[in-house]
Order: C-alpha cells, then structure tokens, then sequence
C-alpha cells in the first residue's frame, strides 16, 4: 500500500516536472526571432504572435514555413505546433515568408512592411534563379534594390567600386556575358542616378511592379502525371492552375482560372479538379507524394480564396488601412517636400557663404597685391628722387665748369701774343675753348631736362602711392562688410529648422478636398507611369542591344533561348494567359488529357 501511494507521488511529481514551454526561432527574410511558446500552442498562436511582434496587419498572404523529408511544408492555423512534423531538438526554426503573392503589388500591398518583405523575399528569388529574370531587366532591378538600400545617388559618396560586395545580378547573367563587374556597375549605376527622389519604400514597390511581370513570379511547381502518365508540371499560382512542360517553365500549355474551377480534392496521390460547368468531366492527375497533395490543396484553397476576395468590394479593415495607407503617404509626402525646401534652402545658403569666402579670398588677394605695388611704388619714388638730387648737382657742376671756362677764355683773350703763330695757337684754343663750352651748355641744359623730367616722375610715382592707398582703403573696408556679411550668411543653415514652425502649423485633418487632390496626384502619376514604362522598354532594349555583342551565345540556357523565342514572337506573361483561356474549358481538359 505505501509502495503504490509512493511510485504514485514520484509519478505526480515527473508529471509537474514536465516543461510547459518550447523554444522557436522565426526566421524572417532579414532577421530572426525567438519565442517561448507553450505546449498547447496552435499554430495560429504563434503565427499570430509573429505578426504582431512584426506590426504586420496584412497577414493573408504570409504563412510559417518548415522542410520535412526534403518537402516543404506550412505550419497549419488549426492544429498544435508540436502535432506537426517538427523536428525534436529546440529551438524549432520556422521561416516566416510570404505563401500568397498578389495580382496587383501596388493595389493590393498597403503596409510598408508587407512591401518590404515581399521585396526581400522576390529578389532572393530572383538571385537565386528561381525566377528567371532576363539580363536588362535584372540590370533594372538592381539599380532599384540600390536606390532602396543607399537613397538618391551622389557621385561624391558612391564612387567607382561601391557596389563590388553587393550581390545585385544572378550568376547566370554574370556568366553570360564578357563584362567585368566595373562594367556591370557602370550600368547599374546610370539607372541608379535616375531614381532620384524615391524612398526607399517606393524603390521596392518600382521592383515589384517589374517583377511581378516575370512569368516565374509566385507560380508553385509540382510534378505531375496525367492519366496517359504523361510527365508534366502543375502551377499555382494568384491566377490559377497552369500545365507546363517540364523542359518549360515560362510558357504555360494550359491554364485554368480560379474562376472556372468549382472544387479540388485529392484522395492518396490522385488530385481532382472539378470545373465550374458541372457538363464538364472532371480531370484527374497524380502527383509523387501525398505530402505533395496536402502543399497544392492549401496553396489551390489559399490563392481560390484571395482571387475571389479581390473581385469583391474591400473589407472595413482593409478600408481603414488603405485609408490610414494614404494619409501615412501624403504625410510623408509633405514631409519630404518641406525636407527637399529645407535642403534646398540650405544648399543655397552654403553656395552663397562659399562664393562670399570665395569673394573674399579675391578681396584679400586684391588687397595683398594692392600692398605689394604700394611698396613697389614707395621704392621707385625713393629712387626717382634720389636719380633727381643726384641730376641737380651734376648740373650744378656743369654749371660753374662752363663759367670757369668763360673765364679761362676772357683771360686767354686779354693776354693774347704778339706773334702771328702765337695768335694762331691762341685762336685755335680760343676755339676749342668756345666749343667745350658750347657742349658744357648742352650737356648743362640736357641735365637740366632731365631733371625736370625726373621731378615730373617722382610726381607721378606719388600720386600713384595716393590712389594704391586709398585703394587699399576701399578694399580693408569691403573686407570688413563681406565679413559681416560671411557670419551672418553662415549662420542662416542653423536657423533653417525655423521653418518646422510652418510644418508645425500644417493640419494633417485631411478633409474631402484633400482626398479629392490626392486623387488627382495619384491620376497625375499613373499617367506619368505609363509614360514613364515606354521610356524604360526603350532603355531596357538599349541596354540589350548594347550588351548583345558580349553575350556568350555558348553559355545560355534553356529558359535564356525560350524567353529570347517568347520575346521575338511578342509573347509576355499575361497575353499568353489571356490567349490560352480564350478556348473552351471542355477542349482545355480535353487536351490536358491528350498531352
């Protein structure tokens, strides 16, 4: 009796022992979580656990994603995490990734974050080849996933080889052609620059409105037999159920709209696809596992549903966050137009205090230049005066030698020789004496000349020290002036928030009329867009003829050459969809099961 009362209390406490929590690591596309979960968790629960941790509002199209047995596989909302397939050892990982894809990416992604997950996620893909995206428009797409991560260009920052770690193209495009990674940069740096002024969530919305015109983009393959046991493959995607060749996974031979088809199930490997038109015969295929049929019932369920959601007039939820979605965009809108004035006014205000430093950098020159040809004159009017002191007392010497030989000449007259040879010698010396005379006047008024000349310069040379003084004047007080001017110009940029007082007193009760203007933008910017998509198809076929002739033709694969054939033939993802409906639903099944 104690044995049993004891081996019952030792089981009662293993029993409270046991843990009531489990460990879960979320991976999202650019982080990871842990969660402390409990035992009777569902998956809903932990889902929703997620999304709020995220602040993600637009949880249709996400899902927990987990592999067992080399399958992918989605946590379902209605059975306990720990009923799942899940590995044993904690923490078990899930990966949080979208599961649904949208027709429309700019209608129907509301929330910045939804965007900004569905972009990480689809260019992850694409890097990965599990989108085939042709050359250009990979190159496109990687001046958009610049422009979100680094902002508007700048030639002074974003210099040659900023983008040399960046993995921005797929290898196969790399490989396809003879271009050095400076080449490849070098042209997505050209579209980069022109995505001037997007933010970063419009930049990732511009990169899923061109991606979602990949014909790959959120299409699920699966392996398939119809009943010849014809090998073929099975998509599901936001559209509907299309039949590939497995060589071919571009071009759809058969397509089935959501609306068309009244019910899907499978029973063991064999999936039933029952058409709207119950005079139809149903279609039956098989697939490899039946884990494999439980992924295409929940991925054809999940799309069926969104497609019909849609086509239907928006829930009160999804109203009020479009709604809060357009006054958050026109917000941050007025946001970025009173940043770009502010930036704008700052830029001005630099350019002026620069070419005011620079205009007195010229000013100080001036003046320095101005102080050397003062000191130059001050010389040369100190030389010129002394050249003039020297030249007067020449001329004074001269002077009194010309009227010493007067003299000597009267003396040589009065004691004149009786002889004639004597008188001869006393003419010729009187004339000698009468010429070095006349040349002492020339040589004395020649000096005198000069000297005049010389006072007449030494004038100059002072009036020219006058006005290079007064000039130095006007300079020292224009220096003073563009001073002041420089302080109070340098400080306009600290003053520039002065301006929040007129954001501060913007009303953001965005009215009718307010509404009515955005609408009008939005119009603006559709046609805009359509203008601006001709534009891009003509850079975009630039860009392929321009790289063309370093294309390794050896090096293409098999979707290279289809894309190239679907592209000359004018074929693209949506008129080839809308081709193959255009035939009835009974000749579509019927070839389904022909093939």
């Amino acid at each position: 009796m104690a044995g049993a009362i004891a081996s019952r209390m030792s089981f009662s406490s293993l029993k409270r022992k046991q843990p009531k929590t489990f460990t879960v690591r979320i991976a999202t596309m650019d982080a990871e979580m842990e969660f402390s979960c409990e035992v009777k968790w569902k998956g809903k629960d932990l889902f929703d656990l997620v999304c709020r941790t995220l602040g993600l509002r637009e949880t249709w199209f996400f899902g927990l994603q987990y592999t067992i047995k080399d399958t992918v596989a989605w946590l379902k909302m209605d059975k306990k995490v720990l009923d799942h397939d899940v590995p044993t050892e904690e923490p078990k990982t899930f990966h949080f990734l979208a599961k649904f894809y949208p027709e429309n990416a700019e209608e129907e992604l509301v929330q910045e974050i939804t965007q900004h997950l569905f972009f990480l996620q689809v260019k992850k893909q694409i890097l990965d080849e599990k989108i085939y995206c042709p050359p250009e428009a990979s190159v496109l797409l990687a001046s958009y996933a610049v422009q979100a991560k680094y902002g508007d260009y700048d030639p002074n920052v974003h210099k040659r080889g900023f983008l040399a770690q960046e993995e921005l193209l797929p290898k196969r495009v790399i490989n396809l052609y003879q271009m050095t990674p400076e080449m490849w940069e070098e042209r997505i740096t050209a579209w980069y620059a022109e995505h001037r002024g997007r933010a970063r969530d419009e930049a990732e919305m511009e990169y899923l409105k061109i991606a979602q015109d990949l014909e790959m983009y959120g299409v699920n393959y699966f392996a398939i037999r119809n009943k010849k046991g014809t090998e073929l493959l099975l998509g599901v995607d936001a559209l509907g159920l299309h039949i590939y060749d497995p060589d071919n996974r571009l071009t759809p031979k058969i397509s089935f709209p959501w609306n068309e088809i009244r019910n899907i199930s499978y029973s063991d490997k064999e999936f039933t696809i029952k058409p709207l038109d119950k005079k139809i015969d149903v279609f039956k295929f098989n697939s490899s596992k039946l884990r494999v049929n439980k992924l295409i019932l929940q991925l054809c369920i999940g799309n069926h549903d969104l497609f019909m959601r849609r086509r239907k007039a928006d829930s009160l939820e999804v109203q009020q966050m479009k709604a809060q979605a357009r006054e958050e965009k026109a917000r941050k809108q007025m946001e970025r137009q009173r940043l770009a004035r502010e930036k704008q006014m700052r830029e001005e205000a630099e350019r002026t205090r620069d070419e005011l430093e620079r205009r007195l950098m010229q000013l100080k020159e001036e003046a320095t230049m101005a102080n050397e040809a003062l000191m130059r004159s001050e010389e040369t009017a100190d030389l010129l005066a002394e050249k003039a002191q020297i030249t007067e007392e020449e001329a004074k010497l001269l002077a009194q030698k010309a009227a010493e030989a007067e003299q000597e000449m009267q003396r040589i007259k009065a004691t004149a020789i009786r002889t004639e040879e004597e008188k001869r010698l006393m003419e010729q010396k009187v004339l000698e004496a009468e010429m070095l005379a006349l040349k002492m006047a020339e040589e004395s008024e020649r000096r005198a000349k000069e000297a005049d000349q010389l006072k007449q310069d030494l004038q100059e040379a002072r009036e020219s020290e006058r006005r290079a003084k007064q000039k130095l004047l006007e300079i020292t007080s224009k220096s003073s002036y563009t001073q002041s001017m420089n302080s109070s110009t340098t400080a306009l940029p600290a003053d520039l928030p002065s301006f929040n007082l007129i954001s501060e007193s913007l009303s953001f009760d965005f009215k009718d009329t307010d509404m009515k203007r955005l609408s009008m933008e939005i119009e603006k910017e559709k046609v805009e867009y359509m203008e601006k998509s001709k534009h891009l198809q003509e850079q975009l076929n630039e860009l392929k003829t321009e790289i063309e002739a370093l294309k390794l033709k050896e090096r293409e694969t098999a979707l290279d050459i289809l894309h190239n054939e679907n592209a000359s033939r004018g074929n693209s993802k949506h008129n080839t969809i809308k081709k193959l409906t255009l035939q009835s639903t009974k000749s579509r099944v019927a070839f389904f099961e022909e093939l």
